[in-house]
């Protein structure tokens, strides 16, 4: 039997509520052309490199792989295993990382490449990146929807700080909760999606801080206010 969530109960309109939070910080700061990445592959190494750094860390990483000529995925599929640790390291946690990149590699040829991938059925797709050690559900969620253009919605830390000021989570709910939030209140459009999580960053990391900076924040008076 399924779990049942209150997140929805935590505003008497949720849908109305997502979509005017939404509207606020869209108006404020437009299309955040988000995620960065000039090819489908790269975006999927970025999603697992991004695990538990900043992003400028992970673009030092990404460059260091482009300059070896090795963002291709046999090629890094194929080299030993230290040196795409070493040329991971400004990523942090390079040699974990770089099994968990080895891992999902595996699976990317295993499946036949990023064209195996598309052709899956998204909850099937999903499901099996899921069974990729390494992998948890915003990776997923990110390589799903970022490079895979599958109407997934992403939830991360500055999604949960946001929603749960603003009084639209409680804060204790799972991943799944929170994702079905969003996927189950508003329309499945990956444009929607690729631009709400963008901008959830976006204010994340410049006022809904762990120390909040509301001065200045598009959502400063926002509706369900609670910037505690």
């Amino acid at each position: 039997m399924r779990k049942t969530s209150r997140t929805a109960s935590q505003t008497k309109r949720p849908r109305a509520a997502l979509k005017a939070l939404y509207a606020r910080l869209y108006a404020a700061w437009g299309t955040q052309h988000w995620w960065p990445g000039e090819t489908p592959f790269e975006v999927m190494v970025g999603a697992i490199l991004t695990q538990n750094t900043a992003w400028t860390n992970v673009e030092k990483a990404i460059g260091n792989v482009k300059a070896a000529g090795m963002l291709e995925a046999e090629a890094l599929r194929t080299a030993p295993l230290a040196k795409v640790a070493d040329l991971i390291r400004p990523s942090g946690y390079f040699n974990v990382k770089a099994r968990r990149l080895r891992h999902f590699l595996e699976f990317l040829h295993r499946e036949g490449g990023e064209a195996g991938l598309r052709a899956l059925p998204p909850r099937e797709l999903r499901e099996k990146l899921l069974s990729v050690n390494g992998l948890g559900p915003e990776t997923a969620d990110s390589i799903l929807l970022y490079a895979l253009d599958r109407s997934v919605f992403v939830i991360d830390a500055y999604t949960r700080r946001v929603l749960r000021r603003h009084r639209l989570i409680r804060g204790d709910e799972d991943y799944e909760e929170v994702r079905a939030l969003f996927e189950e209140h508003l329309p499945r459009r990956r444009r929607l999606y690729n631009e709400y999580h963008a901008l959830f960053v976006r204010v994340g990391k410049y006022h809904c801080r762990p120390k909040a900076r509301c001065e200045g924040c598009p959502l400063a008076c926002f509706p369900h206010d609670a910037r505690r």
